[in-house]
């Protein structure tokens, strides 16, 4: 388990300080997002500065520069201008971090590396979590002014849901779903069974990527490392599960359900498809099924599922807090201004002017920009975002480790971004994270690193093997 904890080198020399502080950043940001954050910074600085060309040459970059004028161009026509100019802050910032992060990753490995920080992070944040839904932990962490500066309230955001070092349930749920995911992708991949398929093909390229060589080990002791470490990911799996049950997120169950669905597809596990199936049709039954069929599920599923499914855990809502009104509001402020939108951060001053209510956002990512940026920068977001996608999942389907037994583990890693990217996203379809700028980096950090590995696996090594001029 020592490497873990040991910096990756970067397969190119010339990119290995920025790679270095990239890992750095990703260790530190849940925990301390301004030395985190500038950690990145500086990395992203870093590989603009020596890989310029290439970033500027990617067609994804241009449609980026291109709708981040449009940004600045809806924020000038704003209803509000100056909410709509610290708008901004949530994704120019993030464009640029995209653009540097998409061509610093390059490797399988590297994708693999970092799943291993995200997941390692998390284990912190769920025991915190724990501790704050079963044993009392509260309390204000600040040091040095704000280098670090968290916050665990009583009992969770809101009362009774786990929210742990965020400042809110759903979007620790989030966070949560990205490294449950990457912890299964880890898990299966770990499987000492699966990996000596390729082992004796995967380690010296693994070596090669090191900063020291892996010593050499006996057959025993390579096997209890081995099962070591997928215990150990078991484990993280395990707890990632439970604290997404106690952050009481609909978002989060069904996606993680969907995810353990996917896996099961991926691996052929048909008595897993059949288990979740099962499960997912009792608790949707308990849920949302006629009397009939509710009565006799309501006794075996527990309340607090189908209760929370069905929002009969939060009877009588106010009209004003149902999402159902936000999308209302949202969609009829794009239909009044469908082509530069009324700014970014200004649905809240105008669902409060309507409502005399505070809603920082109306809970779905796309209606919130349609209304804020217009239809023409939506479509443009979405378009670039799933064009990447698409080139992804084609990557995907090309490799056949029937072929070569060390595209096993390097596919089944890329499927385990993709799985972890359109979970973010469709979690975004139904709330909005990305004012959480840990989840905002992580949901970019995603997407860059699939882009970096297709553009690699297509460009081939010409393109990335000069040092800068």
């Amino acid at each position: 388990m020592n490497k873990l904890f040991h910096l990756q080198t970067h397969p190119q020399r010339h990119l290995q300080m920025p790679w270095h502080w990239v890992q750095i950043g990703l260790l530190l940001f849940p925990f301390s997002p301004l030395l985190g954050g500038l950690s990145l910074l500086g990395a992203a600085i870093a590989t603009w500065i020596k890989q310029a060309t290439w970033i500027k040459r990617r067609p994804f970059n241009r449609g980026l520069a291109v709708l981040s004028l449009w940004f600045v161009v809806a924020a000038i026509f704003a209803y509000d201008r100056t909410a709509a100019l610290l708008g901004l802050a949530n994704f120019l910032p993030l464009f640029f971090l995209f653009t540097a992060l998409s061509t610093l990753i390059q490797t399988p490995a590297q994708l693999r590396q970092l799943a291993w920080v995200l997941v390692l992070t998390s284990v912190p944040v769920v025991i915190i979590g724990l501790g704050q839904q079963f044993w009392g932990w509260a309390g204000h962490l600040r040091l040095l002014g704000i280098i670090v500066d968290l916050g665990v309230e009583r009992g969770g955001n809101p009362l009774g849901r786990m929210s742990s070092i965020f400042a809110y349930a759903n979007v620790l749920a989030n966070y949560l779903v990205i490294a449950f995911i990457l912890a299964i992708g880890l898990w299966i991949d770990a499987f000492p069974g699966r990996r000596s398929q390729s082992q004796s093909i995967a380690e010296p390229a693994i070596a090669a990527l090191s900063e020291e060589p892996y010593p050499a080990l006996n057959a025993s002791t390579s096997s209890s490392i081995a099962w070591g470490r997928w215990c150990f990911l078991a484990a993280v799996v395990l707890g990632n599960a439970i604290a997404l049950l106690l952050t009481n997120s609909r978002n989060a169950w069904v996606l993680a359900g969907l995810a353990c669905l996917t896996y099961a597809l991926y691996l052929g596990w048909r008595w897993l498809v059949i288990a979740v199936g099962i499960a997912v049709t009792g608790i949707g039954g308990a849920a949302f099924g006629p009397a009939v069929i509710k009565a006799p599920l309501r006794l075996i599923v527990p309340a607090f599922l189908w209760a929370r499914l069905s929002d009969e855990l939060y009877p009588n809502r106010p009209v004003a807090t149902l999402r159902a009104t936000q999308w209302q509001f949202a969609w009829s402020l794009a239909e009044q201004r469908p082509f530069t939108g009324w700014g970014l951060r200004n649905f809240t001053p105008l669902y409060q002017a309507k409502w005399q209510v505070f809603m920082g956002h109306p809970h779905s990512l796309p209606l919130m920009l349609m209304a804020e940026t217009g239809v023409f920068a939506t479509l443009l977001l979405v378009g670039l975002v799933g064009w990447m996608v698409y080139r992804g999942v084609r990557l995907f389907l090309s490799w056949n480790p029937a072929s070569d037994p060390l595209q096993q583990s390097d596919r089944l890693i890329l499927f385990t971004y993709l799985v972890a990217f359109l979970a973010c996203s469709l979690f975004n379809l139904f709330d909005v994270t990305l004012f959480d700028i840990r989840i905002n980096v992580l949901g970019w950090l995603l997407l860059a690193a699939i882009c970096g590995l297709v553009e690699r696996q297509q460009a081939g090594a010409r393109n990335f093997s000069e040092e800068p001029g």
